[in-house]
């Protein structure tokens, strides 16, 4: 028989002697401790992080025995670090799964074979302690626990991702003392936490324990009131007290001076009042902070505070009085190792990786962070919507949410408590930080009553911050008022939706992306759409990118090769693949080029021209409230990687939303062999918090107005006759230096060669097909029923003929089309070969009406072993899109095959090259192909054929080829977000019905011409 009542499937009891939720802070002894902010230098803190033992039961009725008393032999258990999820260590089933519960759907209730973790950890408490009130403290347990100190029971808990305090002085004793948890898989708590994330259980942050003052502080709710004018302001401090207190408020300034004191005596509840004259304010940009010291008996409570308001007028999102752009990401708790276990430096690090991106806004998806990330959002500067630890979409998906049954739990008034109180402790906990401007209901989770009963409580806590919540959004169909939220709020809604919104008068609400432009796999693909609008209605307050990271798992295939899994990689049912692997940065932070993207559409410093002969642009300052005094221009100009010219302006004079014309002194040439290039680039001019001296904050690119004279060149073999030798169906055509082989029959060239070097091991193929990316997912199922993804070709037929010119052309009717279906589209190519050895293409293409639009069309050649260097004029130095291409920049580069290759976790289209002028594909002596077209196409060179990448579930399975496989294509589509949201845009598809190809392909020895 279990030792415990059995409390988890009761949405009405909640808690067991769980301390009111308070707000985050530790109590120091002294001042300079307090200025170190480290909660070790306290003497009224001992953390209980470290190692515990553990068992590990399947099922809590395995529990059949007293284990917390403290003559427990426990020797035997195994050991466990606190805090951990225990299923990163080998314990329980790894299971990823998005909006599915992963139990049956029958709230309360939960399996009866329900996992439990016994934690027993045995501990010291100092003698110095004797007269103290202590008090431990869970910062996260998953999903609901009951403790025990020296074999007496303590409490219980749920909610997994705010504390839980209990009083435990009359348990603990001087000197040994043991404390033994039990934590359950599953509870009623479940069914509001069906969050998009790995499942996972335990003691996942931090424990301690606090040793407090019989009279001390139990709460400080630090309420600013900003004038009007921003010259002054005042702290209302509210506190509760455990008994009569002689308390005395500093506040002080970054430098430690003093700005203003108070005293009172506070017995229960008490206000103290501060003064501050002319203060420097808050914002993200300029994250100023001041100090507030608490003395209180034998303590002193630190906090920090910002001075900012926020409002809403006339539809208007401001902050300070300024209408703001949230430029942010979703970010979830994903470490590839610990899972939801969260290391200081690894917050820091996702928020250094933001800041130095133009991030400045987060939302806590989909739950309360660490407490310690908050610090580090209101040091380094960033907007928090700080939303509760609340998601039931599986309701959604057991029952039909179109007809209302999403909002089942929302409108159950014996959950109400359940929906409250997990408002309450997020607001509690999270109250006196400056980062946070929106507090939100949660995520997916239906909306009514209890919503609504929510949002009042907040409001009568905290009126001063604003209150967002997406599923009150009109497609959820709910009936219930939407007066108590504050923000309009949408997912993943169309630009055109966006645009619409903006312009129809009746809308007094700003608009909120909380969710938009997914980023899983190669993408997004939408961004500049988005912020093109967003930037031009002020109604329109930004949002947030879905997400931050990847969720991969750091695991090791059964060869040995370490990689990242995802779901259904464990053998979890149900699982929803990888649809946790849709982040702008991997599992380890390395950014992908979505991020880049990202960094450059929502930079804070962009140019439009105005003159382009006399160097006069109009330089846009997007920063919200900081002038461009600290940033710096260089330039440089360009032609084909050969640098003409360079400078740089030191002194940008222009004011926060706002703009000016700059001149920059550059001296145009008369004319050039290739087109000029003017690249800008603005820097930080001092090292940040999070960013080195010269770092890029953006850049712009300009083709200068010069006159183009070309290139003149004297070709070997120019006037040599070509000669052609016709086998059965095979061509062979030989020229002074090169000899190309075309089969007359398959409509297409077999070989290519210079000098006896081969440089084609299979014959070119006209393609449509790429490796389906992410977002493709949904309109990819239309590809493969019209056979988008096995064309071959037919030749209706082909014919030869020498020009009157000597040159030899190659006539061929041909289609492409898949079996079962008519062929997809019909073509002329148009082969020419020169006496030189180069080969002209000229495609005219007809696509069959009614078919969805083409992933690409273009050449697909495989070049030798060996041909590993990359050149090419055109937008780098990363992989880009039509609809993704902000984050290059016009140039010459040179790379290797490899280094095209985009590493994506599951294998998808990557690495193309959008806008190339020329290319060359060699081996290291230079010896290769060279590829032009008329206009831009798009290139790619890859050791992995479009099968390959669709074939493959996991990168690490991948089996790279010798040869190279190069694309040329006419145009390639968009990659666009439609994995979760709306489809690829119109503009960026390949929808043509008719369209013409011209390309040329020359055998290189580069290093000689």
């Amino acid at each position: 028989m279990i030792p415990v009542r059995k409390l988890w499937e009761n949405p009405n009891i909640l808690q067991e002697n769980r301390q009111p939720a308070r707000a985050s802070f530790i109590p120091y002894a002294d001042l300079s401790s307090a200025q170190r902010g480290r909660r070790g230098s306290s003497p009224y803190y001992q953390t209980l992080n470290g190692m515990w033992k553990f068992q590990y039961k399947e099922s809590v009725y395995e529990v059949n025995e007293a284990f917390y008393q403290p003559d427990v032999d426990v020797s035997t258990w195994d050991n466990l670090l606190v805090p951990s999820c225990w299923q990163v260590n080998g314990y329980d089933q790894q299971h990823y799964t998005n909006v599915n519960y992963p139990i049956p759907c029958d709230p309360p209730f939960v399996p009866d074979v329900n996992p439990a973790g016994l934690y027993v950890r045995d501990f010291n408490i100092s003698e110095r302690w004797s007269d103290k009130q202590k008090y431990v403290v869970f910062e996260g347990v998953n999903a609901c626990f009951y403790v025990w100190v020296n074999g007496g029971y303590v409490g219980y808990s749920q909610g997994s991702r705010v504390p839980a305090e209990f009083d435990i002085t009359s348990f603990i004793q001087p000197g040994r003392n043991r404390i033994a948890v039990m934590v359950l898989k599953w509870c009623d708590g479940t069914y509001l936490e069906d969050q998009d994330a790995w499942r996972y259980s335990g003691i996942f942050r931090d424990v301690y324990v606090l040793a407090r003052s019989k009279a001390h502080l139990r709460d400080v709710h630090i309420k600013q009131q900003l004038a009007h004018d921003s010259k002054s302001a005042e702290l209302h401090i509210a506190m509760e007290a455990t008994g009569l207190l002689e308390v005395k408020a500093e506040l002080r300034d970054a430098h430690n001076l003093m700005v203003d004191i108070g005293t009172g005596t506070v017995s229960d509840k008490g206000i103290l009042h501060l003064r501050i004259e002319n203060p420097l304010l808050w914002n993200a940009e300029q994250p100023n902070l001041y100090v507030l010291y608490l003395y209180a008996g034998e303590e002193i409570l630190y906090f920090q505070v910002g001075f900012r308001s926020i409002d809403i007028k006339e539809g208007v999102f401001q902050i300070n009085g300024v209408a703001v752009k949230l430029k942010g990401v979703n970010r979830h708790d994903s470490h590839p190792v610990l899972g939801q276990t969260i290391p200081l430096e690894h917050m820091k690090q996702d928020l250094l990786l933001m800041k130095k991106h133009n991030i400045n806004t987060v939302r806590t998806a989909h739950y309360p962070n660490d407490p310690r990330f908050l610090n580090l959002c209101d040091e380094l500067g960033f907007y928090v919507i700080d939303e509760a630890d609340l998601e039931c979409h599986g309701i959604g998906i057991a029952e039909n949410w179109e007809n209302g049954a999403f909002h089942k739990l929302s409108e159950r008034e014996d959950w109400r408590d359940a929906f409250v109180e997990r408002a309450e402790r997020m607001v509690e906990r999270d109250k006196n930080h400056p980062s946070i401007i929106m507090w939100s209901l949660g995520n997916e989770s239906g909306y009514g009553a209890n919503h609504i009963a929510m949002a009042e409580w907040i409001k009568r806590r905290d009126p001063s911050r604003p209150i967002h919540y997406e599923g009150a959004a009109p497609d959820y169909k709910s009936s219930a008022p939407v007066e108590c939220l504050d923000i309009e709020s949408r997912m993943y809604a169309s630009v055109e939706y966006l645009e619409s919104y903006a312009k129809e008068p009746s809308n007094s609400k700003p608009l909120f992306l909380c969710e938009y432009s997914h980023a899983m796999g190669n993408g997004p693909g939408d961004l500049n759409d988005y912020w093109e609008v967003i930037h031009r209605y002020p109604n329109l307050m930004g949002g947030c990118v879905w997400e931050w990271c990847d969720h991969g798992i750091a695991t090791v295939s059964k060869e040995g090769i370490p990689h990242y899994a995802y779901g259904g990689d464990f053998g979890d049912l149900p699982n929803d693949g990888n649809f946790c692997i849709d982040g702008l940065v991997s599992p380890d932070r390395k950014p992908h080029t979505g991020l880049l993207e990202l960094k450059q559409v929502i930079a804070p410093v962009r140019t439009k021209e105005i003159n382009l002969l006399k160097g006069k642009f109009l330089l846009m300052n997007r920063y919200d409230f900081s002038d461009l005094s600290q940033i710096s221009l260089y330039w440089k100009i360009e032609s084909q990687g050969e640098l003409l010219e360079q400078g740089w302006l030191s002194e940008l004079h222009v004011q926060a939303q706002s703009a000016a014309e700059i001149h920059i002194p550059y001296l145009l040439p008369a004319s050039s062999d290739h087109e000029v290039v003017l690249t800008l680039s603005f820097r930080n001019k001092l090292e940040t918090l999070w960013a080195d001296q010269g770092h890029e904050l953006s850049f712009e690119q300009f083709i200068l107005p010069v006159q183009v004279q070309g290139v003149a060149s004297v070709v070997i073999g120019a006037n040599e006759k070509i000669h052609v030798h016709e086998t059965g169906d095979v061509l062979r055509i030989e020229g002074f230096d090169f000899e190309h082989t075309f089969d007359i029959t398959a409509g297409t060239f077999i070989g290519l060669s210079r000098n006896g070097v081969q440089l084609l091991t299979r014959p070119a193929v006209f393609t449509i097909w790429r490796a389906p990316t992410d977002n493709d997912m949904y309109i990819k199922k239309s590809w493969m029923e019209e056979g988008f993804d096995r064309t071959t070709m037919k030749v209706y037929d082909s014919e030869w003929h020498r020009s009157l010119d000597g040159k030899i052309e190659i006539s061929v009717n041909f289609s492409l089309g898949g079996y079962i279906r008519y062929p997809i589209l019909h073509g002329q190519a148009k082969w020419t070969i020169t006496e030189t050895g180069k080969i002209t293409l000229k495609a005219n293409i007809q696509v069959r009406e009614g078919l969805p639009f083409l992933p690409r069309f273009g050449l697909q050649l495989t070049m030798p072993e060996g041909s590993e260097e990359v050149e090419y004029y055109g937008f780098g130095p990363h992989e880009s899109y039509q609809d993704k291409r902000q984050s290059v920049r016009k140039g010459k580069y040179t790379t290797t095959v490899d280094g095209m290759h985009e590493d994506y976790i599951r294998p998808q289209e990557n690495g193309s090259r959008f806008g190339t002028a020329w290319s060359s594909v060699t081996n290291t002596l230079g010896m290769g192909l060279r590829f032009q077209a008329e206009h831009p196409f798009s290139f790619h060179a890859s050791h992995f054929t479009p099968s390959d990448l669709t074939n493959t579930t996991h990168n690490y399975q991948l089996v790279k080829r010798k040869e190279t496989i190069i694309h040329l294509d006419y145009r390639m589509s968009g990659v666009g977000s439609g994995s979760c949201g709306p489809q690829l845009l119109e503009t960026y598809q390949l929808r043509e019905d008719t369209f013409s190809f011209n390309l040329e392909i020359t055998p290189v020895f580069k290093e000689d011409e």
